[in-house]
C-alpha cells in the first residue's frame, strides 16, 4: 500500500495546508484528498509543484509499505 506523508512534510517545513494550497495552486479541498491517502492517482505536475514547494523528494511524501493481508 502506498501511505502519503503529506502531514510530516508539512510539520517538518513549519507549512500549513492553506500555505502550500497557496503555493502549489492547487484547492483546500483535493490537497485534503490526497493528504488524508483517499486519492486514487497524482499528476507527476502536482506532485513535481509539492515538492518543489516543500524543498523535498517524492519520496519523503509517498512511501511504499507491505499490506498486512499480503504478509
Amino acid at each position: 500500500m502506498i501511505i502519503v506523508n503529506l502531514d510530516v512534510m508539512l510539520a517538518r517545513r513549519h507549512m500549513s495546508l492553506t500555505q502550500l494550497s497557496e503555493a502549489v495552486g492547487l484547492t483546500m479541498a483535493n490537497l485534503s484528498v490526497l493528504k488524508t491517502g483517499k486519492a486514487k492517482a497524482v499528476r507527476f505536475t502536482t506532485l513535481d509543484a509539492i515538492c518543489r514547494a516543500l524543498h523535498c523528494q517524492p519520496g519523503d511524501i509517498l512511501e511504499f509499505r507491505e499490506d498486512e493481508d499480503h504478509e
